[in-house]
């Protein structure tokens, strides 16, 4: 079953900005974005670039080594949807920014 990992209070990120932290062995960036919070894998599966020092645009975060751009709500590549990069809900609790991670992988 997911648990909540609180991120941030609810305005502590200001608008196309995010904040890292790490989710099993992971880094996640959260970003606000157009009055709405998104998490991603930080990574770039094309070059694994830091998406979190991209360019945020239009619900789009954009790999800052090749262009490669991702979309905030679902991690999918604009180009081609089939390929994504991880994304985690994010549940507004009270004045808290949290986000839904899986089980670290083997464990129910």
């Amino acid at each position: 079953m997911p648990e909540l990992r609180t991120v941030c209070k609810v305005g502590d990120i200001a608008d196309n900005e995010y904040t890292l932290l790490t989710v099993n062995n992971k880094d996640v960036a959260v970003f606000f974005h157009q009055g709405q919070y998104y998490a991603i894998d930080d990574m770039c599966p094309h070059a694994a670039a830091s998406l979190s020092s991209g360019r945020v645009e239009d619900g789009i975060v954009t790999c800052p080594w090749h262009g490669w751009r991702f979309r905030l709500a679902d991690g999918a590549w604009a180009d081609n949807p089939r390929v994504k990069t991880g994304c985690y809900p994010v549940h507004l609790t009270g004045d808290l920014v949290q986000i839904e991670v899986p089980p670290p992988k083997g464990q129910p």
